[in-house]
């Protein structure tokens, strides 16, 4: 069981943390790709690769996530952490797609386990949908080249931790069950 443990993608699965507080330095473009390529390599429904990953860098254009981000949650603070890098994930409406909902939180999920696996900092963020349901939203998405007919499923704030992760919480009991 020792060897097991010690595996070291199980370790990062283990020690990987949502990190809510991001140095302002810019994270490097081979960073990056290892994320994106990552991302693209979740597992889709009948692997059909429906989701659209666009990692946005531009000062500017992260300014604009965030205030639309803020404004979903009605508050006046920086949704995304400071992060420097925002990388969005979006896929077909449920009617069009197979599983989207689905597919599009494995690529977050591949792209949090290789940010961490590099030494990146990562956090899960919530509310593309409602962002992108909108019609500055919808323009963006026409801007960065995003065909119709798409949604925002989520994303991931990147970038350098300002400190080391807290330790994990245990886990609660029982949280697995095996039948035979």
């Amino acid at each position: 069981m020792k060897e097991i443990q010690d595996n070291e993608t199980l370790r990062i699965l283990r020690e990987r943390r949502s990190v809510r507080a991001y140095r302002p330095e810019q994270i490097r473009d081979e960073e990056l790709q290892a994320v994106l390529e990552a991302g693209s390599y979740a597992p889709t429904a009948m692997g059909r690769q429906d989701p659209w990953i666009v990692a946005v860098q531009q000062p500017e254009m992260v300014a604009q996530l965030v205030r639309m981000n803020a404004a979903v949650m009605g508050v006046d603070t920086d949704p995304y952490y400071g992060a420097p890098t925002i990388v969005l994930v979006f896929a077909p409406k449920p009617e069009h797609g197979f599983n989207p909902v689905c597919d599009g939180a494995l690529v977050l999920g591949n792209m949090m386990n290789a940010a961490h696996a590099i030494g990146l900092a990562s956090c899960w963020i919530n509310r593309e949908r409602e962002m992108f349901d909108t019609d500055e939203g919808r323009a963006l998405m026409r801007r960065l080249g995003l065909p119709d007919g798409l949604i925002g499923i989520g994303s991931i704030a990147l970038g350098y931790a300002t400190q080391p992760p807290a330790a994990p919480r245990p886990r609660k009991e029982h949280y697995c069950r095996i039948v035979k």
